[in-house]
Formats: C-alpha cells, sequence, structure tokens
C-alpha cells in the first residue's frame, strides 16, 4: 500500500470514530439534559401553589384521603421500667429489654377493637375500621368516616368476643368519633392517652389496628413529623397538630391507636397521603390525642362538638408574598380572603384588594398579614389555624397584623364553624 493510499484509510478511520463518538455522546448525554430541564417547571409550579393555598389545602387534599375502611384515662397500662425516656413515653433504643416489641403488642391488644359498619340496612355495604377502649364505661374512641352514615355498629375485641356499639358522637370536623358498648369483656382494658404535646421527630411509634380486615396487626415507625394541619376528609376545616408517621398504616387501620412505646396514645390513624396506590406509601397522619382530650369529653357529654371559625383564607407567607407586600421578612400569615358576614370581617380585617406581577407570576396584594395572636407569634398559616383551633367560640382574640407597613392590632370575636354541607 502506497503513502498516499494509506494516508486516505486512516483519514477514513479517524472520521468513523469521531461520527462513533458524536453518536455515543447525542445518545447517552441527550436524555440527561432532558432530565435536568425538569426540576425547573416543577419549580415554577411549586412557587405558584402556596399563593393559591386557602384554609384546606387544594392541591393536598386531591393527594391526601382519609383512609378507605369501607372498603381521660388515668394510669398506665404497661410498667414503663424498661422504658429509657419514660418522661413522654418514647424510648431511645429499641434493645433495652428483650422481647420489647412482643411484649408491647401483648400487653397493648387487649385494648384495640376492630369494628364491622353496615350502611343502608342488611342489604347495604359493610365496611371495617379500627379503635381503641378509652374508659371502664365502655367508650371506644374511632374515626368519624369509619361510622358516618352507619346503620349498624359491632365491634370485635382481641379475643374475638364481638358486641353491638352505639353511636355516642360524631365530630367530621376532627374526625373522631365515639362509640359504647353495653359492657366490656373481664380481659380487656382502657388505653392511657400521652400528652401528644411531647411528642418529638424520630420517636418511635407503633401502629395496632385492623388493615385490610387483617385484624390485630401491629407495625412500627418513627415520627416523621409533628403539628402538621391535615384536611379533615368530609368537613371543609382542618385538623390542627397532626402527627406524621412513616409507620405502615392501611385502608381498615383507621380510627386505631397510635403508640409510643410505653404504651400510651400519641394519637388516632386517620389519613395516608397517596399518589393512587391502595395502600401505604409511608406517610401517615394521626389525630393528636391531645385533640381526643379536647373533643372526645364533649361528644360524650352532647353527641357534638362546636369548633371556634374566624372566617378567613390565607396563605403562609413565601419569596414572592414578601416581595409582592413589601413585607420586612417571611414570616406571618398571610390573609388572602375574609369571608363576608364572619368573625374576621366584623372586627375590619382585611383580605386581598389587588394582584401584581413577580417574575411572570400574579401574587395577591393588600391583605393583612397576622404576626401574632394574643401577644404569641405567628409564623405561618397552619400556626394561625392552630392558633385559632384551640380557642373556644364567643372568646376575643386580639390579632397583631401588618397593613400597609404600620402595625395595628384588632380584636376578633369567634364564632362556630358553619355546616359547610349545609351552606352547599
Amino acid at each position: 500500500m502506497n503513502s498516499g493510499r494509506l494516508i486516505i484509510v486512516t483519514g477514513i478511520g479517524c472520521l468513523a470514530v469521531i461520527a462513533i463518538a458524536l453518536v455515543t455522546v447525542v445518545w447517552f448525554f441527550v436524555p440527561i439534559s432532558t432530565m435536568w430541564t425538569r426540576p425547573v417547571e416543577q419549580t415554577t409550579e411549586q412557587r405558584t401553589e402556596p399563593i393559591a393555598r386557602s384554609t384546606v389545602d387544594r392541591q393536598a387534599a386531591a393527594e391526601q384521603r382519609a383512609v378507605p375502611t369501607f372498603t381521660p384515662v388515668t394510669g398506665a397500662v404497661i410498667n414503663t421500667s424498661v422504658v429509657t425516656t419514660a418522661t413522654n413515653g418514647a424510648a431511645t433504643e429499641l434493645d433495652t429489654t428483650a422481647n420489647l416489641l412482643a411484649n408491647r403488642y401483648e400487653r397493648l391488644t387487649p385494648g384495640v377493637v376492630n369494628i364491622n359498619v353496615i350502611v343502608g340496612g342488611a342489604q347495604g355495604g359493610q365496611g371495617a375500621g379500627s379503635g381503641f377502649i378509652l374508659d371502664t364505661e365502655g367508650h371506644i374512641v374511632t374515626n368519624h368516616h369509619v361510622i358516618d352514615q352507619a346503620g349498624f355498629v359491632s365491634v370485635v375485641f382481641y379475643n374475638e368476643i364481638e358486641a353491638q356499639a352505639k353511636i355516642i358522637g360524631s365530630d367530621d370536623d376532627s374526625d373522631l368519633a365515639v362509640l359504647q358498648v353495653a359492657s366490656l369483656p373481664d380481659d380487656v382494658y382502657p388505653l392511657p392517652l400521652a400528652d401528644s404535646d411531647l411528642v418529638q421527630v424520630g420517636d418511635w411509634a407503633i401502629a395496632i389496628g385492623n388493615p385490610f380486615g387483617l385484624g390485630g396487626s401491629m407495625t412500627l415507625g418513627i415520627i416523621s413529623a409533628v403539628g402538621r394541619v391535615i384536611p379533615s376528609g368530609v368537613a371543609g376545616f382542618s385538623i390542627p397538630q397532626a402527627i406524621q408517621t412513616d409507620a405502615a398504616i392501611n385502608p381498615g387501620n383507621s380510627g386505631g391507636p397510635l403508640l409510643n412505646l410505653a404504651g400510651q396514645v400519641i394519637g388516632v390513624n386517620a389519613q395516608i397521603r397517596t399518589s393512587g396506590a391502595a395502600g401505604n406509601t409511608g406517610v401517615g397522619f394521626a389525630i393528636p390525642a391531645n385533640v381526643v382530650r379536647r373533643v372526645v369529653p364533649v361528644l360524650i357529654a352532647n353527641g357534638t362538638y362546636q369548633w371556634p371559625w374566624a372566617g378567613i383564607e390565607g396563605a403562609s407567607i413565601n419569596l414572592l408574598l414578601s416581595e409582592a407586600n413589601h413585607l420586612p421578612n417571611q414570616q406571618g400569615a398571610y390573609l388572602d380572603g375574609v369571608l363576608p358576614g364572619g368573625p374576621a370581617d366584623a372586627a375590619g380585617l382585611q383580605g386581598s384588594t389587588d394582584t401584581t406581577t413577580v417574575d411572570g407570576l400574579q401574587v395577591p396584594v393588600g391583605g393583612d398579614v397576622v404576626i401574632a395572636v394574643d401577644g404569641e407569634a405567628t409564623n405561618d398559616f397552619d400556626e394561625l389555624l392552630n392558633q385559632i383551633a384551640f380557642k373556644t367560640p364567643g372568646d376575643e382574640v386580639v390579632f397583631t397584623l401588618l397593613r400597609n407597613g404600620e402595625q395595628i392590632e384588632q380584636t376578633v370575636v369567634l364564632e362556630a364553624r358553619p355546616d359547610l354541607t349545609e351552606a352547599q
């Protein structure tokens, strides 16, 4: 082969190598660059979401639902001497004693019941849920959505004894209900309530209930978050101070106890967050024991519970709201809407009056910013809802507001929440 032909062949070979390299680069890196554009699009969606938020987060309400189940006691039940931190009932280690969890299960299940429900008569639909024994008078706590519209309710104790139960009271806003049986079997007993304000992220959590009709099932996890505000699942209002856990909660767990390792009820399992799957995705929510303490005695006495209401809609202050409204920081609760004729409206509180454009996005402006309630700092809208929820209808509440750059105080007289189902 002469030198000229060798040069030509070598050149063709080099071009082929370069072409193969270019195809390889395009093959591998075009999909990657496409993937990198997705977070930018998602970020834009997330930035607009808080502005549209109201008393019930619309997106959360679409993704998060009540667990479908149609488909004050004194004295600890469990000896907590083996628990390392008995003050809040949460052990920091699982190996403090042999068979710790097996011992807990043996001691706790006599206080947990399965709930069977028939809706619409003998030929109607059937469902199953969970509950726990509250006291020696036969009162049992469960979820409102477990027994809602029930024509017949029975409870099955851990020893397979079944008894008919009467609905004593129910509250759709908190998704709590109280049943009562005529008598309790001799070997069952109530479970004590914990102080849920002492629950911390990272504490161990035990759920016992009736998932998919598999009564007496126990799952273990941790507390993932505290202080969540979640939609009730039935009413148009929110449940304050909810506890988030990764302990497996599935259809049928509704109304069952979420417990600490000391055997105290820290919450009532009520909801899961799901993106369409029928079962547990690692994000469950429980109504806190301190809400049970507040609501359940009234349900036993009166059958219903009246929550306070201010008549406001809003969002937590974020970057866009702060910039658009010329706020000094990102703390506080922005009032987007004040419902006509409601307590806040009567007190002169002000919702959004207009919108402005920030980075191409429409942002509401002109609404009051609540920075404190009765002298207690309000850091975000969820905290404002919590501050109101634990008041009583008729209470006079002092709102500290930022309006047009000035700090003012307005007194709001809270009323009982209206029945939104009747209003519709």
